[in-house]
């Protein structure tokens, strides 16, 4: 059984890209996730379904047509990626920075679910309480709504993760498969079913695939449990 852990170099580069593109997807994805988890949560205007509707779309669509949209989109010759990359010099196409853009928006409507339904269970006197003893909203949310809504922050965010350690379709689309730039976990795993000879390769992937993605659930699940048992504590 050593050869499970017995990993190529290209293995690894597949591992640890994935890994950074997961995190970098998570990281990147929490502030307009809590933004738009608040709007959806608190907020009453005219075209919440419709937003409701469009932070939830990715999950109903086929991945590949939320990767030929980010192509679309973000393309070098898409309006926004065309923008970014003649002023600022950023390109998302074909680049590593562009997995982690495809598996953020995929894992985007599962970290704004939780974080919202989090919110929606907060005690609305509490705040109105901070509010009555001159408490501006900001520091309102800061010191009172976003430790209550930790747990649920905490398990949007990991979930975020985990969707985008198994992401594939939105991301071959948009950024490819190119071996130590945009080949993460599912694309190795994808070339290696193709290659005679690549059974031991795609396994080896599969079973670090899910180590890591049940490591993340289950982590989520013990920090939202502690942070829930210390705010009851307090």
């Amino acid at each position: 059984m050593s050869w499970l852990l017995d990993l190529t170099p290209d293995e690894w580069n597949a591992v640890r890209l994935s890994i950074k593109v997961a995190t970098v997807a998570m990281l990147a994805s929490l502030p307009p996730g809590i933004a738009i988890a608040l709007l959806l949560a608190r907020g009453q205007f005219w075209g919440k379904t419709l937003l409701n509707g469009v932070v939830h779309l990715p999950l109903i669509l086929p991945p590949v047509v939320t990767g030929y949209l980010l192509l679309l989109t973000f393309g070098k010759r898409g309006p926004a990626g065309a923008f970014l990359a003649e002023h600022f010099g950023i390109v998302f196409s074909f680049r590593w920075t562009g997995a982690a853009l495809a598996c953020g928006v995929m894992g985007f409507p599962l970290m704004v679910r939780a974080i919202r339904l989090s919110i929606e269970a907060v005690d609305r006197k509490m705040e109105a309480a901070a509010g009555t003893l001159g408490a501006n909203p900001l520091w309102v949310f800061g010191t009172i709504t976003l430790p209550l809504i930790l747990p649920g922050l905490i398990a949007g965010a990991i979930l975020s993760f985990a969707k985008a350690m198994g992401e594939f379709g939105a991301t071959i689309t948009f950024v490819s498969n190119i071996p130590g730039e945009t080949q993460t976990l599912p694309s190795a795993i994808y070339t290696f079913t193709q290659v005679p000879g690549g059974d031991e390769g795609a396994l080896r992937l599969t079973l670090i695939s899910i180590v890591i993605s049940m490591a993340a659930l289950v982590a989520s699940e013990v920090l939202a449990r502690r942070v829930g048992r210390r705010m009851d504590i307090e």
